[in-house]
Parts: structure tokens; sequence; C-alpha cells
């Protein structure tokens, strides 16, 4: 399978035909946008994720963005810090409370483009979203201010949930990863 890499990203190994477009989209975005990496919604920017995996394996961490109204995987802006694996993982750190996590492997687990709707302060844009894996090693998860609340969601219950497949998208590959990984 091709591995690809970009700058501030990551190297990327596509599973399917999802990946491979995501993948292309971002790349292009990156090397067409100077700024990709700062926070400007007439461009739309890069965002880094984190998926949060209990020590087992068997779940993820979710927080009930309060903007949104919506269970999603934890994450921000890069807000021009052009280290897009770092970001994910300060943000996680941000909203969750957790005072230890791993990073499973530096290789990015998946992209994920999608718009975020308008609001008073910005107009309707791309999130191009760049997410990691992680593993809770220590600490009690907490909600932060930007959360209505934290849940560790067992990955064979991410249906009762969310609907979004941007979401889902970890129980479907993790599997995959597992055995790549060797885990």
């Amino acid at each position: 399978m091709e591995v690809e890499q970009i700058n501030g990203i990551g190297r990327f190994q596509p599973l399917d035909g999802r990946d491979r477009q995501m993948w292309h989209r971002l790349a292009r975005f990156c090397h067409d946008q100077p700024l990709a990496f700062d926070r400007d919604p007439t461009t739309g920017h890069v965002t880094g994720s984190a998926f949060v995996l209990s020590s087992d394996l068997t779940s993820v961490l979710l927080t009930h963005h309060a903007k949104l109204d919506r269970w999603l995987q934890l994450g921000g802006h890069c807000d021009g810090i052009m280290d897009a694996c770092f970001v994910a993982q300060k943000e996680a750190y941000e909203e969750s409370g957790l005072s230890r996590l791993r990073l499973l492997t530096p290789d990015v687990f998946d992209v994920d483009i999608h718009e975020i709707p308008a609001t008073a302060n910005a107009p309707a844009h791309l999130h191009h979203d760049v997410r990691y894996l992680f593993v809770a090693e220590r600490g009690e998860a907490r909600a932060s201010a930007e959360s209505h609340a934290l849940a560790w969601v067992p990955l064979s219950e991410l249906d009762r949930f969310t609907g979004a497949d941007s979401v889902r998208v970890v129980a479907r590959k993790l599997p995959l990863w597992r055995e790549r990984l060797g885990l």
C-alpha cells in the first residue's frame, strides 16, 4: 500500500478509496494554501483531533461539544501551529483533564474534511481534520468549559451516541490498525 507524507501532518497509509480521496484533498489544500494551519474561515483550515482510547483499546473518550451540541472526538484548531499531531495531543489534554496520554503511532489514523456551519462570527467553512490515535494512561476524565460532558463509549456502542461516520470511523478502522501495529 502507498504511504505518503505531508509536512506538519505526517505519514498516512490509505486503507480505501475514501481515505485516498480525503488525503489527496488535504495534500492539495496544504499545497495551495500557505496559511492552511491558521484559523481562516474564508479558506478553511487544518485541525488536529485525537481518538483517545481506553487502556484496553475497547472504548473511546467522546466529548459532548457545547457549541455543536454533538458527541465528537477531542480536538481543535491549529491556530498557526504547523504540527497537527501536537495540536491533537494538546487539545486532548485540555479537553479531557487526563494527565497522561500515549501516542499509539505517529502515523495519521484518519482524515475527515467536513463543513462547519456558519455562526455570527464566521461563515461556513471546511475543517481539514487530521486524526491520531492515543491511549489514556493516567488521570480522571473531566469535561472542560468547551463541552457539556465526557463519556467513555465502548466502540461497540458508538451508534448510541452518534450517527456521524466521521466519529464512528474509529470503530471501523481500529481492528485494522491493531493488526498493523501488532496490538
